[in-house]
């Protein structure tokens, strides 16, 4: 072993954007694998790698995690919309591919489950910031969707996040407890904002 291997390596500096990404991916990893009760401080700060007080630095609290965590998944989900929209100019498109990646992440990312913990903990009021990033994508590009309206499209954006939220807590056990198949809540949901859309676009 040469003497430079077994010297102990400089720990790397991160610009204070790149330490909110870092911790921000941490908790949304223990997001996923355990749920929105284990997103507790020690978790997150052990799972980015860093001291308790680097997550306090840039987040004054879990709390604070837990509410930029929720937003950056929103502001992905609907920006991921509006962006599919955006690059075809077909209201189609965004009832078909955009809808489906919107459930797709609510259901594979547990996005739905930390949604559902801030309400049923009385912290809804997070929301107000998620809702505005929702509205700061829609003004930044609603002028680029052809044959859509801005009332509409954002009163589509609201049914499909309010159909997947939905369908990514509830979709899997319904489906067993009425005897349907399995995926038979999200077809359902999609067939009716498909014909909210098409009913708004004739």
């Amino acid at each position: 072993m040469s003497i430079e291997s077994s010297l102990p390596r400089a720990r790397q500096r991160r610009s204070p954007e790149a330490s909110r990404d870092n911790i921000l991916a941490a908790a949304e990893t223990i997001l996923l694998a355990s749920g929105p009760q284990d997103l507790k401080l020690v978790e997150v700060a052990k799972g980015a790698g860093v001291a308790n007080a680097t997550v306090l630095h840039h987040f004054g609290s879990i709390d604070g995690v837990q509410t930029a965590l929720m937003e950056r998944m929103i502001r992905q989900l609907v920006d991921e919309v509006i962006a599919i929209t955006a690059t075809n100019g077909d209201a189609a498109v965004l009832a078909g591919d955009g809808m489906r990646a919107l459930f797709d992440a609510f259901e594979a990312k547990g996005a739905a489950r930390l949604a559902a913990w801030l309400v049923l903990t009385g912290e809804a009021s997070r929301m107000t910031s998620v809702r505005g990033a929702v509205q700061e994508v829609i003004d930044a590009r609603i002028n680029q969707v052809a044959g859509v309206s801005v009332e509409i499209l954002g009163d589509f954006i609201l049914g499909c996040v309010t159909f997947a939220l939905g369908v990514g807590l509830f979709g899997p056990p319904l489906s067993d407890l009425l005897g349907k198949p399995q995926g038979r809540a999200r077809d359902v949901a999609l067939g009716i904002l498909q014909a909210r859309l098409d009913a708004a676009t004739v």
